[in-house]
Parts: structure tokens; sequence; C-alpha cells
């Protein structure tokens, strides 16, 4: 699965509200100001900024974001200065510790979740300053159950409503580029779901049904007829969920390489990420058993036969075939490491476990591909020969292909852009093409 592994790690609810400094003996360091740097993980270059200043008591304040991500800063709960060095806790499981330069312009350093990233910051300047939004939206939170509410973004624009979704670790800004070329045609919407960047982040509501529910709840408030939604790589669970269970509240749907196991599920099992695949049988088992011991409960004999029957014949098997697949992929070199999971967030976490089966999505589709995908790689990644890179590529394009066959199967009518060699990011890698595979689908629409 090609989701974003988010490195600000954690939200603001989750970090105390008092920061505590450690002074050591040492030259005295001018370190107030903002700082920023570049902080390559994986596949994505993240824009990292901290913001340093003495508080009323003399106390050091920091808070750190990504205003690729989310431009909410998080505060920082532990900061420590012994001399030149700096070393900022952010949570319990992320850190940053670097050495300030002579000039007091540099820091030089690693960010550690996990692993070790470098990272190395700059004092910003008036002049080299990242704008923080300049993109020309209005913003509004809405209510979408007691309690829990969503940042909402209106780009305005005229004609049909749109509504773009993010995916995992992104808010709505990461379209704040893209949206505004879009809202030369259309009303331009965008939704940062719960659990990210300055939306509610509730203890529970991360499952596919919940966060589609939540659109289709912002729809109702903000009385938005019948939009097209687009998302975004792990937003395609939102928009299948909407597709399928509202197909008529929706004109619809462009899934920007976001057409996988978690929008729409394989039932043969072939060709499909094993740890997303399990995922999605699991809940769909545990749902399955929930609501049998409910009706055991209830002694509701003839419903609950009919439901034994299905789980005998097809979700039990279903399990252990992909458990199996996963076995094996766990005993092979291509099996899973351990270095993602310290990297995601508890709402991360809570989300990829909130996969669900999709399988009958029936209203017009736009499904644009990375395929093969050509992603941005850390400077001190080593370095692949031809070979290395042809068999990547020729792997990549075979796990793009077959989901892109289920697409095809299970949505018929459905249609594939494919862009070679594009980023998983394809709005950004490739805006240009994108907003032409846009504007084609919407205008081929049926007039509202």
């Amino acid at each position: 699965m090609r989701v974003l592994i988010a490195v600000l790690l954690a939200s603001a609810g989750l970090l105390t509200s008092t920061t505590q400094v450690a002074r050591a003996a040492g030259p005295p360091v001018q370190l107030a100001g903002t700082w920023q740097g570049t902080l390559d993980v994986g596949s994505r270059r993240l824009r990292i900024v901290v913001q340093l200043h003495k508080g009323s008591a003399g106390a050091w304040d920091a808070a750190v974001y990504s205003i690729d991500v989310s431009s909410a800063p998080i505060p920082v709960p532990w900061v420590r200065l012994n001399g030149s060095s700096l070393r900022l806790s952010v949570n319990s499981r992320a850190e940053y510790a670097g050495t300030i330069s002579a000039d007091g312009n540099r820091i030089q350093g690693e960010w550690t979740q996990g692993r070790a990233f470098p990272l190395n910051l700059e004092r910003a300047t008036a002049k080299t300053a990242w704008p923080l939004d300049t993109s020309p939206h209005k913003i509004q939170f809405v209510s979408v159950e007691q309690g829990v509410k969503l940042e909402v973004l209106d780009w305005g624009g005229p004609g049909r409503p749109v509504i773009l979704l993010a995916g995992l670790g992104n808010d709505a800004h990461v379209f704040d580029q893209f949206a505004p070329k879009l809202a030369a045609w259309y009303h331009v919407y965008g939704i940062t779901r719960r659990g990210f960047g300055a939306s509610s982040a509730p203890a529970t509501g991360y499952s596919a049904d919940r966060l589609g529910e939540d659109v289709v709840a912002v729809m109702k408030v903000l009385r938005i007829d019948r939009p097209v939604l687009i998302g975004h790589s792990l937003a395609g669970e939102e928009l299948s969920y909407v597709g399928s269970r509202y197909p008529e509240k929706v004109a619809g749907l462009v899934y920007l390489d976001a057409g996988y196991v978690y929008a729409f599920y394989d039932t043969t099992g072939k060709g499909r990420d094993d740890n997303d695949a399990v995922r999605v049988t699991i809940n769909d088992l545990q749902r399955k058993l929930t609501q049998l011991n409910q009706m055991l409960l209830a002694d509701n004999r003839q419903l609950s036969s009919a439901l034994i029957d299905e789980l005998m014949a097809t979700d039990l098997p279903r399990v252990r075939r992909d458990l199996r697949t996963v076995k094996r992929a766990l005993q092979s070199e291509r099996g899973p490491t351990s270095a993602v999971a310290p990297l995601l967030s508890p709402t991360e976490k809570a989300t990829l476990l909130g996969f669900e089966e999709f399988t009958s999505v029936r209203v017009p589709i736009l499904a644009i591909f990375a395929d093969p995908h050509t992603n941005p790689r850390p400077p001190n990644a080593p370095r692949r020969t031809s070979a290395q890179v042809a068999a990547d590529d020729a792997r990549d394009k075979e796990n793009v292909e077959a989901a892109i066959s289920v697409v095809e199967r299970d949505s018929p009518g459905a249609h594939i852009v494919r862009l070679p060699h594009a980023n998983h990011y394809v709005f950004l890698s490739n805006e240009d093409e994108v907003l032409k595979d846009v504007h084609g689908f919407i205008q081929a629409l049926p007039l509202p």
C-alpha cells in the first residue's frame, strides 16, 4: 500500500502543555527564531519548521510541524540546550538532536523516530522563510458528530462542486497548490479527516465507514449537492464507501493513485498487498463474528444459521488463504520490516486498522495510477544499478496492474489513466496531466 508515513508524529492532544528545559554550562547560543530544513522519509521529502523562543519565565518554548503535512504546530514538551547541543523531545517516540553552528545560523542533526533521519536546519529569514499558507481559501469547521469538528477549506470557484480528500498523514492543505487551478472550473472544497491537522482528534472513529460518514455529514451541513469526490492514496476508502453506500449523493469519483485494496478489494486474492489485504479480511471477519455473537445472544436461530454458513463457506477460507500469503511474505526477502510501525502516530495506526471490504462501486470512476512509481530517494540511500532499477520498476508495475485489473473487473466502465514514472503524489508530480484528465472526466458527466 502506498501511503504517506507522516513524521510529525503525534497530534497535539497527545502531548503535555508544559515545556521543561534543562540547562548546562556553556557559551551563549542565539537560538530563538524559526528554523527550517528538509527531511527525507522513504519516498517523501517533507519541509520541517521548528519554532524556538523564550517564554515569559525565561524558559524555552518550542513547536514543530511540516508545511507539507499540516500547518498546525505541535508543541514540544521538553527542550534541552547544552552549550551548542540542542535536543527536542516531541513525545516518547520522536526526538531531534543537533549541533548549532558557531555563527548560530545552522543546526546539523538527526530526527529519530524508530530510526534516525538526517535533518539539518537553517535559520529562516524574511527572505528565506517558507510561506505557511498563501492558498486563496476560506477555512471553517464543520461538526460531524458530538464533539468532532472537521476543518473544511473552500477555494470557491464556479460550476459543479468538487471535494478533495487527502491521503494518510496529510491534511487538506496538501492541495493548496493544486486546488486553486481546479477552482478555475469548479467550486472546490477540501476536508481534513478526523485525527489530522486542525480537525478534532477523538479516541475512536477511524474505521472506513465512520470516515466515509464524516464526508457525507460535511456534504449535508454545507448543502453540497452531488459533488465529485477526488481522493488521494488512502482517501480511496472514503471514496469507495460513499460511492457504494450513497451512490445517489455523488456525481463521480476520482482516485489519485488511490485504487488499491483498501478501495477495491480483490476477492480472488491475486496480486494484492499482503498486509493490507489481510487487514481487510480480518476486519470483515471481526464484524461478522460480533454480529453472530449478538444473534446468538438474542436466540435468532435463522439469521445465526445463515451467517454461520457464510462464515464457513467464504470468510474463514479467505482469512486462512490471506494468512498463508502473509506468512510466506514474512519468511521471504520481500517481507515487511519493523521500521515503519514506529513512524506511525496513533491516529494513523487506527486508520490503517479500519480497512473495510469494498467490491461494488456503481458510480462514474476515474482512476489515475502512477504506473510504475518513481519517488524521490533519500540522498544517503544506496545507489541502485540499472538492473535493480529495472527490477524494482517491473515489480511495482506488476502490483499496479493487478490493482487496475480489480478496478476494471468490479467497476465496469471505469476510466483508467496510467502515468508512467509518476510520483505517488500524482497531482503534484504530474499536475498538468491530472488537471486535464480530471477536467475531461467531469465535463463528460451528466449535467446536475
